[in-house]
C-alpha cells in the first residue's frame, strides 16, 4: 500500500489489517511497508477512540517495559509516565497491564506462551471505535 493510501485509510481497512494479528494467528510483520501500514492502521483506531489498554507479554521485565515506552510514545501519552523504580524486576516473562485512562500500569509474571501486544480501543458510544487488536509485535513502534 502505497504511502497516499497509508494517508486514506478507513476504519474498515484498518480493522482488517489488524485482523491478521489474532491470538489464534501470531503473525510477524515482515517488510518495512508492513510495518507501516500496521502502524497506520492502529494510529488510525487509537485516535478515533477516548483510550486506550494496552496489555504486553514479553519474555522479561526489560523487554515489556520497553515496548510499553514505545508504545506510549506512538500512541501520544505523556513520556514520563513509566517510572522504573516502581517495578521490580520479575524473573521470567511478564505481563504489563496499562490503563489509558488512569494512565496506570501493573506488572506480574506470565505464564503463556503468547508474546505481543494487546491494544483495547474503548469508546463511550458503540457506534464509536471499540475493538481489541493484536498480539501485535513488541518492536512495532520501536
Amino acid at each position: 500500500m502505497s504511502t497516499q493510501n497509508i494517508q486514506n485509510l478507513t476504519v474498515a481497512q484498518a480493522e482488517k489489517i489488524l485482523h491478521k494479528f489474532t491470538c489464534q494467528n501470531i503473525k510477524l510483520v515482515e517488510s518495512p511497508e508492513e510495518k507501516a501500514i500496521t502502524q497506520a492502521a492502529i494510529l488510525l483506531l487509537v485516535n478515533l477512540s477516548d483510550y486506550q489498554m494496552l496489555g504486553i507479554c514479553a519474555e522479561s521485565t526489560t523487554e515489556a517495559l520497553s515496548a510499553l515506552e514505545s508504545y506510549l510514545r506512538a500512541l501520544g501519552y505523556n513520556n514520563t509516565l513509566i517510572d522504573d523504580s516502581n517495578f521490580r524486576a520479575i524473573e521470567g516473562s511478564v505481563y504489563i497491564k496499562f490503563n489509558g485512562m488512569k494512565e496506570s500500569y501493573h506488572l506480574e509474571p506470565y505464564i503463556g506462551k503468547y508474546r505481543g501486544v494487546l491494544v483495547s480501543c474503548q469508546s463511550a458510544e458503540a457506534t464509536e471505535v471499540n475493538g481489541t487488536y493484536g498480539y501485535l509485535p513488541l518492536d512495532l513502534f520501536a
